[in-house]
C-alpha cells in the first residue's frame, strides 16, 4: 500500500511566498496546504494534522514560534520549520522556546533547493 504523501501547513502573511511554498512541496510530493493567517492554520488542525508546519516567524496575529508550539500541543509530532528575514537577528536565535521545542530556524529569501534539502530531512 502506497504510503499517503505528508501534510505540510505553510503559513505566511505574504500571499506570494505561502502560494509558492506550497506550489513547490506539491510538485514534490508532499500534501501542502497555504495558509495567511496563522489563526485559520491552527483551526484546520480540526480537520486536517500537519506533518510538518513551515511558517513564518514574524506575522501580525500570531509569531510563528507561537503558532508552533500551539500545533505541538494538538500535534505533538509535527515537525516545526521557522523562516525569517530576521534569522541573524539576536531575539529569534535567543528565543529559548525554539532549542526547547527542537524547531529548525532557517533565513529567508530561501532557494527552494534547499528548503526541499531542509524538509526532506526533517521529514526522514
Amino acid at each position: 500500500m502506497p504510503k499517503s504523501a505528508p501534510t505540510v501547513f505553510v503559513v505566511d502573511d505574504e500571499v506570494v511566498i505561502a502560494e509558492t511554498l506550497a506550489t513547490i512541496l506539491l510538485t514534490h510530493g508532499y500534501s501542502a496546504i497555504p495558509f495567511m493567517d496563522p489563526l485559520q492554520a491552527l483551526n484546520y488542525t480540526k480537520i486536517r494534522l500537519p506533518d510538518l508546519l513551515v511558517t513564518d516567524v514574524r506575522m501580525p496575529q500570531m509569531s510563528g514560534i507561537e503558532l508552533g508550539i500551539e500545533i505541538r500541543k494538538i500535534c505533538p509530532g509535527c515537525r516545526v520549520l521557522l523562516f525569517s528575514g530576521h534569522a541573524s537577528s539576536a531575539s529569534i536565535l535567543k528565543d529559548k522556546r525554539i532549542a526547547e521545542m527542537n524547531f529548525t530556524l532557517l533565513a529567508k529569501p530561501v532557494h527552494p533547493k534547499d528548503l526541499l534539502l531542509k524538509i526532506n530531512s526533517l521529514m526522514e
